[in-house]
């Protein structure tokens, strides 16, 4: 009689990112924005406060302007870069990891959802769950809305199987490298006067509010990384950078760091700084006038890369004096990304 063998036990992998409208038109944008701005780690007010302010003036504000810069974004076959980078990018992940492991892809706003990823992977009956929140740098806002909603999900089942959380791969080998090998190509194609580095941005007192036992001031603090700013949003887009120019060979006044994608109009306090429009339009008057831009913050193009980024700063940049401006494409689905990736969730 022979000994039963037990079903081979396999490792789930999670891999979220921030979210998409289900189309670029504006009632699909309205019902994305909904979401996001009225997620309490994104905007920290009291419910009774952001719910009206968002979704009664914001959002039917803000929707149909964003609308149409979706539509610039938007691909006639694939729709979203976010979303087809994200698929692309748990394809060649699944390739790579083989049988052993079962990897899903999900958007903590809108679809494909985090809910219906994890869902999948139960469904595999995978044995653990290694969640990869697609953001190299920590924040609240991001990395931990996503920590959330996986344990608001995953609390209600009644078999929880072992989860374990990347939380920040801000100065990954394969992150880094692989930004670098894309700079790096960009530079052997032009001459550039300096470098900036543009990271999303986010209010100050988010970075406050999650300090180390006071640790963070905003300023000399986020010289070093170390374990007391290791999860400052803040410290850790400076590191980024100081890893990147490293890899570059860029020396410190040959680069800038600067935040993008700020809503201090509407939310009438500070946000981290220096503003990178704010910043570059200073370039010409310094003798920049040849510009190659990265976008650290993403590892896909979406509309802060592409759009923002990469068309809109590029005017102003122009409008300002300047003559050529660059930005370095994301890592999309670049094979030393998805070893990157690989190696991340092997580790972990």
């Amino acid at each position: 009689m022979s000994t039963p063998t037990s079903a081979k036990r396999r490792i789930g992998v999670l891999l979220v990112n921030l979210g998409t409208p289900d189309s670029p038109q504006t009632p699909d944008v309205r019902r994305y924005l909904n979401e996001f701005l009225t997620d309490a780690r994104v905007i920290d007010m009291p419910a009774a406060v952001r719910y009206p302010l968002f979704k009664g003036i914001v959002v039917p504000l803000r929707a149909p302007k964003s609308a149409k810069i979706y539509q610039q974004l938007w691909d006639a076959d694939r729709g979203s870069p976010l979303l087809y980078h994200g698929l692309d990018l748990q394809r060649l992940v699944q390739e790579q990891l083989g049988s052993e492991y079962v990897v899903a892809f999900g958007m903590r706003y809108q679809n494909p959802s985090i809910e219906k990823a994890l869902e999948e992977l139960r469904d595999a009956a995978v044995d653990r769950i290694i969640v990869l929140p697609l953001f190299p740098q920590y924040a609240a806002a991001s990395t931990g809305s996503v920590q959330e909603k996986v344990m608001e999900i995953v609390g209600k089942w009644w078999v929880v199987p072992s989860i374990s959380f990347i939380s920040t791969f801000t100065d990954d080998p394969g992150f880094i490298g692989t930004f670098v090998t894309l700079g790096k190509a960009e530079m052997a194609k032009h001459d550039y006067d300096h470098v900036l580095f543009s990271y999303h941005g986010i209010p100050e007192r988010h970075v406050l509010k999650g300090s180390f036992k006071g640790y963070c001031q905003l300023g000399k603090c986020c010289n070093t990384y170390n374990k007391n700013n290791r999860y400052c949003y803040r410290a850790q887009c400076f590191e980024t950078s100081r890893q990147l120019a490293k890899g570059l060979g860029l020396r410190e006044d040959q680069y800038t760091v600067a935040f993008q994608s700020r809503l201090q109009s509407r939310l009438r306090d500070p946000w981290l700084q220096p503003y990178a429009d704010e910043v570059l339009k200073k370039f010409p008057a310094k003798g920049y006038k040849n510009v190659l831009a990265f976008s650290p913050a993403f590892v896909a193009d979406c509309l802060e890369t592409t759009v923002e980024v990469g068309m809109e700063f590029k005017e102003m940049f122009e409008s300002a004096g300047g003559k050529h401006w660059q930005l370095v494409p994301s890592l999309n689905s670049h094979p030393q990304w998805v070893e990157g990736v690989v190696n991340m969730i092997q580790q972990n």
